[in-house]
């Protein structure tokens, strides 16, 4: 038996969550959401994912994808449309997907105006919640390999990113041309995400992204289906992991534990049975109580593999 519903496990203001949703409103894909909290603990992954950190994980009966790249792969294969796989053959396009997905990021966040981040903070989690978010991602930076910019740099670095785009979709409707691509949903998350926490008060001064993140706003998000994490743990415990590559790639811990997190930061590992390391992926096989086997992964780029702790 294989399982044929997509499950995105996500929150609502979870901005690569929304990259995905996008995703799925290209595709007109049917998904399960599955809606979870802004912060462990979440019950309602950890039994799938093995303690993942970052959001959205996504599901294909008891195979589990983490990072959105990857999920963007899966999507890619599952509809056909492989203008959504993770691959930008425009080296401009390229560049500010990069952008967008590092410094620009952040510095959406970062750049907001404070009382406007805690008061959407209030509104959506409540006192006791925005302390524990805001506790939560202290930890979640403490061991980052990467610095997010802040007040004035980080302003500074988000309109110049704007003003790139701006002169970018000058000529023309998309990142990479004519048609939406995955550069396009890399760099439309940080300033929708900037958007929906009170910042990106510039954005009026530059047409040609306002015309572009109408069209991306647009999409929607496919045919979403409220489900309940039961709902996705049922499917993946009455499913088997999909047949391993052909080829499992070369890697001297093959067949052993090992343990795979992010390098740069959120740098919580999940641990189990390496079974493949293709040139793409990582896939880990997790032995658990209540679900049966489920495979887990992972892409290479981004992510460290190392032996599990003692």
């Amino acid at each position: 038996m294989s399982g044929n519903t997509f499950f995105l496990h996500h929150y609502e203001a979870s901005p690569y969550a929304e990259k995905i949703r996008a995703m799925f409103g290209l595709a007109g894909q049917a998904w399960g959401s599955v809606l979870t909290s802004p912060y462990p603990p979440r019950p309602d992954i950890d039994p799938l994912a093995g303690g993942y950190r970052r959001i959205p994980v996504a599901h294909l009966g008891a195979d589990v994808f983490c990072d959105t790249a990857l999920i963007a792969a899966e999507l890619a294969a599952l509809t056909g449309l492989g203008e959504l796989a993770p691959t930008v053959a425009d080296s401009a396009a390229q560049a500010l997907a990069e952008r967008a997905e590092g410094d620009v990021f952040f510095a959406a966040i970062t750049s907001a105006p404070p009382l406007k981040l805690l008061g959407r903070l209030l509104a959506s989690v409540g006192p006791a919640g925005t302390v524990r978010f805001i506790r939560d991602r202290a930890g979640m930076m403490k061991d980052a390999s990467t610095r997010p910019p802040r007040g004035a740099e980080a302003a500074r670095v988000f309109d110049a990113y704007l003003a790139d785009l701006d002169g970018h979709l000058a000529a023309q409707e998309c990142l990479a041309g004519d048609g939406l691509s995955y550069a396009d949903f890399c760099a439309y998350h940080p300033i929708w995400l900037a958007q929906s926490v009170g910042g990106a008060s510039t954005l009026e001064r530059y047409a040609n992204v306002g015309e572009w993140l109408q069209r991306m706003a647009s999409l929607g998000q496919g045919g979403r289906r409220e489900m309940t994490a039961e709902q996705a743990f049922c499917e993946a415990a009455e499913t088997e992991p999909r047949p391993l590559p052909d080829d499992p790639g070369a890697h001297e811990a093959l067949g052993s534990e090992a343990t795979i997190a992010p390098d740069d930061y959120a740098k919580i590992g999940v641990t189990g049975r390496l079974v493949a390391a293709t040139g793409e992926r990582y896939i880990l096989a997790r032995e658990t109580e209540g679900l049966g086997s489920v495979h887990v992964h992972f892409p290479r780029d981004g992510y460290a593999l190392r032996p599990p702790v003692a």
